[in-house]
Parts: C-alpha cells; structure tokens; sequence
C-alpha cells in the first residue's frame, strides 16, 4: 500500500496515542481523536465487550450525543444488525460490507439510532485476544461524505496490532489493579483520607487533591468533570498535570500511589 506524508504521519500520531501507557478509556479518546483526522471522518465510538453481561460497555465517544449513545447502550445494540456480522471479518470492515447502504437504511436501527447523530457512512474494527472481542471502533462520515474506501480499510489494519495489544494490555492492567483499588478504597474510608491529607502529603493544589481523590474512588473524567462543575477538558488538564507531578502514567499507579 501507498501512503502520503500526511496519511504516514496521521498513522504514527495514532500509533503514538496507543502506546502511551495511559488507561483503556483514554487511549481510546486519543487514539479516536486523530483517527478522525486521518481517516477524514466526522463520528468516533468504541465500547468493550463485557461477556459475562453479554454486551458492550464502557464507551467512548466523540461528536455524538450522550443520550443517543444511552439509547444505544439500553436498547439498540440488541437491535444492531451489523455489529455480530461485522466481528467475523476480524479486520477493519465497512459498513456496507456487511449490509448494503440502502438496505442499511430501512432499518431501525439507522433511522432512529445512527441518523439522529448524522452517522451514515460506517468502518468498524473488532479486535480480539485469542477468540475473545476485547474491544472495537466505530469510525462514521455523514452523509455529505464519500463512503470509505479500500485505502481507509488498509491504514485502520496497519493500526490494529497497536490497538489489540494496548487494549489487552490496559484490561489486564484493570483487571490487576482491581484489588489495589479496592483495598485502597478501604483505606481511604479506614484513615480518613481526605482531600487535605492529600494535598499536603503530595505538594498538590486543593482541586488536583480532590481530583486524585475522585479518581481513587473509580470517577471517569466525565463524572468528575460533573462532580466538580467544570469542563471535560479541564479535567484532563488536571490530570495530565497530577501525572506529571505524581511521575506516574496511568490512574492505577496515581491510586497506588496515594492509597499508600
């Protein structure tokens, strides 16, 4: 395959996003926000596959709307005709791979779930560790668009190996750190840990304290940014900000750390 500087570059800076350590959620909003750019595409989800609920969870987003992507979570996703089909290929797939656009668009599911954000033209990525779907993207161009073409599919399966390996090893580093975070949640209700005790501990303002203590208690950014009244945005500031002055890379290390 033949790519532009520009699609090169587009290609290392996702590569980049997933090799930073950070958290699932994280890597993924990252990691979405520059596949947007490189794949000239308007719409970004990504969910983990939870098989002892048998659905997806823990979604990403980006320019869509959080109700919609409720209605997603609560009812269309057991209605999604594309998703189960879409997994088989086990490479980046468009969408009217699996169902033809104007069929697609008979469908429930496109009329009252996609086209309410504007989502028309699909390419999705499942990827697995071993059989088991650990993770996907949902990448999506309005209808104004072009429909993705065999260059898109080819760049999204050169970033694939990068993103089966960063998800499974974030999901494992969750599934470690687990225990970790709930005995320090125990700790932090035993001794009183308090925002104050952080602070001073740490060498922290009074809001990068009650930051780290929110994400003690398993806050993602978007609870906490709710929880404080502030920006999305200027919670991830904050907390590229603790990162750096806590010298660690992901939330389970900041937990560690000051659970300590």
């Amino acid at each position: 395959m033949s790519v532009s500087e520009r699609q090169y570059q587009g290609i290392l800076q996702v590569i980049e996003c997933l090799s930073s350590g950070l958290d699932g959620r994280e890597i993924r909003e990252l990691a979405g926000v520059e596949l947007l750019k490189l794949l000239r595409a308007d719409y970004f989800a990504s969910f983990i596959w939870t098989p002892d609920a048998r659905r997806f969870a823990g979604h990403v987003f980006i320019n869509m709307d959080p109700q919609n992507l409720e209605r997603y979570s609560s009812y269309y996703q057991f209605h999604n005709p594309l998703s189960a089909k879409a997994q088989k290929f086990r490479r980046a797939v468009r969408v009217n791979e699996v169902l033809p656009q104007r069929e697609l668009m008979r469908t429930e599911f496109y009329n009252d779930f996609l086209a309410r954000d504007g989502l028309h033209y699909g390419l999705n990525l499942y990827v697995h560790d071993g059989d088991v779907n650990i993770a996907d993207m949902r990448i999506w161009r309005s209808r104004r668009r072009e429909n993705f073409d065999d260059s898109d599919l080819q760049m999204l399966d050169m970033i694939k190996p990068h993103f089966r390996n960063a998800m499974r090893n974030a999901l494992r580093l969750h599934e470690n750190s687990e225990h970790r975070v709930s005995s320090g949640a125990e700790m932090i209700e035993s001794d009183r840990l308090s925002i104050e005790r952080i602070r001073l501990a740490h060498g922290l303002t009074a809001r990068e304290a009650q930051i780290a203590l929110e994400i003690a208690y398993g806050k993602t950014d978007r609870e906490i940014a709710a929880t404080m009244g502030v920006a999305f945005s200027t919670i991830r500031t904050h907390i590229n900000h603790l990162y750096e002055k806590l010298a660690v890379r992901n939330r389970a290390a900041l937990v560690h750390l000051i659970c300590a």
